[in-house]
């Protein structure tokens, strides 16, 4: 209690403070609103807790913002009064001087030699697109910065030597934004060091006994800075906010701090019985209760005030602002009305990088699947394109042209199997898509029709008056995320119009998909109907039941739960009461099948893609005049949610609750200490441990060598080889705290919400694909502790350098980056493949999801009538050099995107706005890439035409029609501009010949 503490401190205390040590953040920003409601002047340090030694990339944002706050502490002519985490404190922190700035102004001269390297002396990393602070990336004329701490990177363009412009730029879209700028001020993004001592320290760093998957100022220049750092208590007047002495123990165990135990010796805030905090639950109750006490309500604005039904505020002093504290004391009343802040949800970027790398299967749509070489530039008909090479069996290889990069698609299929070449020339391809296309025909016809006979249904009208629902909601305990009230209210809309529901709720684990089948259970009990919460494991029943218990135990409503694990006698006993309608609601396996119902009223079916199609058919059959509720864990493609928008409808949570820690990465090589640090590291804080491990051959192995370091570790080991009942016995033993580490095959299975496990090993993790990794990571830091996540390799010396760009992402970003993307894009695509539940993935593995799904929602489409025609191709054959040219874009990745989202503009104006974005990015376009722009105009507008080839033979250009009709025109000279006018000019203005 804390905030009180410190009140009564402000209130009765005279005496300076400067530096207040507590537990966390959230404790420091409570801290933090005492302080502000006295008008006392703050700076808070961020919860920076690595033990001594760590890889300190895997710390980076936490690192950046200590570094800044004290160089905001060093500034400050009157200093703050600084409240800070104990574990931000436990090593010497750097000196004034290494933390020094430099402005760039406007106009000014800028030597890029001796720039380049003080950026890089003071801790920048460069690359080619900046997407982390702490980067700098250099093309040309262009100096994109992001400064540590600072809200946008800037770009700065030169004319020679001289700065011509300073802009902000957004990290998503890579585009500038707002006015420009006099001036920019670089701060260092680690120390500011000069030659000689980044020598010095570099030098240290080579000779460091502790380990980093790439050894640097980044990871571990902090451990040695030496005496260029000190301990930041010494000579201030520090106290401890609470007693500490837990943390202290836990530090000086887990932490190894490297500052003396004595200096944590400090006096504790002292503590009065009168000042208390107090939970406000009815802001009117309270005043009227205390109106003989000095009142004063804190509100972000005269509105919030309002919301909370005080009308009347004579003798109630307003304090205008955002911050929270709720304090009582014999003569005073202080009270908020503010909400907790909510985090932001971080927007998905729309620059996807596609890693296609050399050697990446790839799925043509016409050829089939074949391997991705690379780029390559090649003269044609005297002008130059750039090509994709793909390679199919016996080395034939073809060549696309870039603008038709839509053509092709990652190759992507369930469980990592490697793909069939496919043969150019035998058409074979062309007969395996006709085969898929038939299934895919019957399976889109069976979701159709199945929807059209739903329709005409009348469903049990449910509904839920909102006062209820509002006190039902309270009771969770929690704030709902915006996208959990926006859910609630879209099922029970739906629920009460009449019309069957058949809904699909899909959100990650842990977001509270849970919480939302609750209310929905709620409203059907409020309106006299049953519910059935079919699950495809006893241990999510377990997990489901063990919920209803916690929210419905005193609210009257009567649940039940029907799985293997229910005897007889109970089991009859729970039919017969679903039968009578004493049962209100039953969470339960396939047991649930075909059992009589009084009066149901909502199915809710969780994980639905574990079902198999069998049983998911007689979930429709069974059910099929009662609304339905699927959940699951996977995304879904947007395209593919847009086709059966007329079918099933879809509510998605995408934001993580607030109270949710990140997870931290570390890339290490296979050392029995470490593996040994690490579980006693989470056993210590009462948790448990998931160890990933591929060769089910050489698991027994790992498990002795596991248990030669630590004989008493309780391991629980899973594979694909035992069965299905002894897996569930075995995990609900594990759920339930018998075992301390479970080894298991790559994949723990995704829907099990497994809060205790808060640290997980992937032994050979070079040899796991980036969107696997990024999944695996999930696992683990789903609670409000602290995840980590140790990827482990055999040998760094041996990583190709792939493998190691990797890495070192996932490890700097915990949560961002082009891998999250991906990650996504995998899993939307493997969702919408588990969606139609086809068993067949056969037919997958051979064309891959991508283009399964493409096929799948045409035919969806071509059933329900809102197909457009034929997707026609035109044929290009102009002499003209047209390509993005690498001396604008130097690396193939960032070219191979922009190609890639060229070919899917279906609007001109798509293509331009890519233009400009392409000039706001890279500065002025040469030739050929401004030509290559035009071309794929060329392109649609040809297709708007229904044009189907455009060639030239010197001056003479000819358009073909689909029909076959030609004509030909002729452009003022073989210039690539004259050809590319005159082509345009025909194409916007001629009225096309019949079609």
């Amino acid at each position: 209690m804390s905030q009180a503490r410190l009140y009564n401190y402000f209130k009765t205390s005279d005496k300076k403070l400067e530096l207040l040590l507590c537990e966390d953040t959230k404790e420091a920003d409570e801290l933090k609103a005492v302080a502000d409601y006295f008008n006392v002047e703050t700076l808070l340090f961020p919860d920076f807790r690595p033990s001594y030694g760590d890889d300190l990339r895997s710390y980076r944002e936490e690192l950046h913002e200590l570094l800044d706050a004290l160089r905001k502490y060093h500034k400050a002519k009157k200093k703050p009064l600084i409240i800070t985490p104990l574990k931000s404190l436990l090593f010497p922190l750097p000196k004034k001087e290494l933390l020094d700035e430099q402005s760039l102004e406007f106009g000014s001269e800028i030597d890029l030699k001796s720039f380049k390297e003080k950026m890089l002396q003071w801790g920048y990393t460069f690359v080619d697109m900046v997407q982390v602070a702490g980067e700098i990336s250099h093309r040309g004329d262009i100096i994109d910065i992001f400064v540590p701490a600072s809200k946008y990177p800037v770009r700065i363009s030169l004319f020679d030597t001289e700065i011509e412009q300073i802009k902000a730029f957004e990290l998503d879209t890579q585009r500038t934004v707002g006015e420009e700028l006099e001036s920019v001020t670089l701060s260092s993004a680690f120390y500011a060091l000069d030659s000689d001592a980044y020598a010095l320290l570099e030098e240290r760093i080579e000779a460091s006994e502790f380990d980093a998957l790439s050894r640097d100022i980044a990871s571990l220049g902090f451990w040695h800075l030496d005496e260029m750092a000190e301990n930041f208590l010494e000579g201030k007047k520090a106290m401890f906010s609470k007693d500490l002495e837990n943390v202290l123990v836990d530090a000086y165990a887990i932490n190894d701090p490297q500052i003396e135990r004595e200096a944590f010796n400090l006096e504790i805030l002292p503590e009065n019985e009168s000042v208390k905090e107090l939970v406000v639950a009815n802001a009117q109750q309270l005043i009227k209760v205390h109106k003989n006490k000095k009142i004063t309500l804190i509100a972000a604005n005269k509105a919030t005030i309002k919301q909370a039904g005080i009308y009347d505020t004579t003798n109630i002093n307003i304090v205008e602002a955002p911050y929270i504290l709720n304090i009582i004391t014999d003569d005073e009343l202080v009270i908020s009305l503010n909400k907790p802040d909510k985090k932001r949800r971080r927007r998905k970027s729309s620059i996807l990088l596609d890693d296609l790398k050399a050697g990446d299967y790839v799925v043509h749509e016409d050829y089939g699947v074949g391997i991705f070489e690379k780029i390559e530039q090649t003269e044609i008909l005297g002008g130059v394109k750039d090509f994709i090479v793909i390679k199919y069996v016996g080395d034939d290889k073809i060549l696309l042209p870039v603008e038709n990069l839509d053509y092709i698609d990652r190759y992507i299929a369930g469980g990592g199997s490697v793909p069939v070449l496919d043969r150019l020339g035998k058409g074979s391809f062309g007969k395996l898509k006709a085969k898929v296309r038939k299934r895919l025909l019957e399976i889109a016809g069976q979701i159709v029709n199945t929807a059209a006979a739903r329709a005409l249904i009348k469903a049990p009208k449910i509904n839920l008056p909102k006062k209820e629902l509002q006190e039902f909601q309270a009771r969770s305990g929690f704030e709902y995320t915006e996208d959990q009230k926006q859910a609630v209210s879209e099922i029970l809309a739906q629920m009460a119009s009449g019309n069957i529901m058949d809904r699909l709720l899909s959100g990650d684990v842990g977001f509270g998909k849970t919480e939302i089948a609750l209310n929905t259970i709620y409203a059907a009990y409020r309106s006299g109907y049953q519910s059935a919460f079919i699950v495809p494991t006893t241990l999510l029943s377990a997990q489901h039941f063990r919920s209803l218990d916690e929210r419905f135990s005193d609210m009257g409503i009567r649940y039940a739960k029907l799985d293997r694990f229910v005897s007889t006698k109970d089991k009859n006993a729970i039919i017969k009461g679903l039968a009578s309608g004493e049962i209100d609601c039953v969470v339960g396996t396939h047991t649930l099948f075909g059992l009589e119902f009084k009066k149901l009223g909502v199915v809710i079916i969780d994980e639905e893609h574990k079902f198999g199609v069998k049983q998911k058919e007689k979930i429709k059959e069974l059910y099929h005049n009662v609304h339905l509720l699927s959940m699951s864990a996977t995304p879904i493609p947007r395209s593919l949610n847009q086709a059966l928008s007329s079918i099933k409808t879809m509510s998605q949570l995408l934001t993580a609750p607030s109270e949710r820690q990140g997870v931290r990465t570390f890339v290490k090589e296979y050392d029995e200490k470490l593996i040994k640090e690490v579980i006693l590291r989470e056993l210590r804080r009462g948790g448990q441990v998931f160890y990933v491990h591929n060769s089910i051959d050489h698991m027994p192995i790992k498990e002795g060598e596991l248990k030669a370091l630590l004989p008493d570790l309780r391991i629980l080991m899973l594979h694909s080889k035992i069965s299905a009942v002894e897996t569930e016995k075995e995990l609900l033993k594990f759920e339930a705290g018998e075992y301390d580490l479970m080894i298991a095959t790559s994949i723990i299975e995704s829907g099990i919400h497994m809060p205790r496990v808060n640290t997980i090993i992937v032994d050979g993790a070079d040899r796991f694909g980036i969107a696997d990794l990024h999944q695996l990571r999930g696992r683990v830091g789903r609670g409000h502790v602290e995840g980590f996540a140790y990827f482990i390799v055999q040998n760094k010396q041996s990583l190709t350098d792939e493998a190691k760009k990797r890495l070192l992402a996932l490890e700097s970003n915990s949560f961002l980056g082009s891998g999250s993307v991906l990650a996504h894009h995998d899993l939307e695509i493997r969702g919408g493949g588990n969606l139609v539940g086809d068993a067949q993935s056969g037919h997958i593995k051979n064309i891959g999801y991508s283009l399964y799904l493409k096929m799948l929602e045409d035919a969806i489409k071509e059933l329900s009538n809102t197909k457009e025609s034929e997707r026609i191709k035109v044929d290009i054959k102009l002499t003209i050099s047209a390509y993005i040219s690498d001396e604008v874009v130097q690396e193939d990745r960032l070219r191979l995107d922009i190609y890639r989202r060229l070919s899917q503009c279906e609007e001109v104006v798509e293509i331009y706005e890519i233009e400009e974005e392409l000039i706001d990015r890279f500065g002025e376009l040469d030739t050929p890439t401004k030509q290559f722009i035009e071309l794929m105009v060329i392109k649609l507008l040809a297709l708007e035409k229904k044009i189907k080839s455009i060639g030239n033979y010197g001056q003479n250009i000819t358009f073909t029609y689909l029909n076959d009709s030609k004509e030909t025109i002729k452009s003022d000279s073989r210039d690539d501009d004259d050809i590319i006018k005159a082509t345009l000019y025909y194409l916007r203005n001629n009225k096309p010949k019949a079609v």
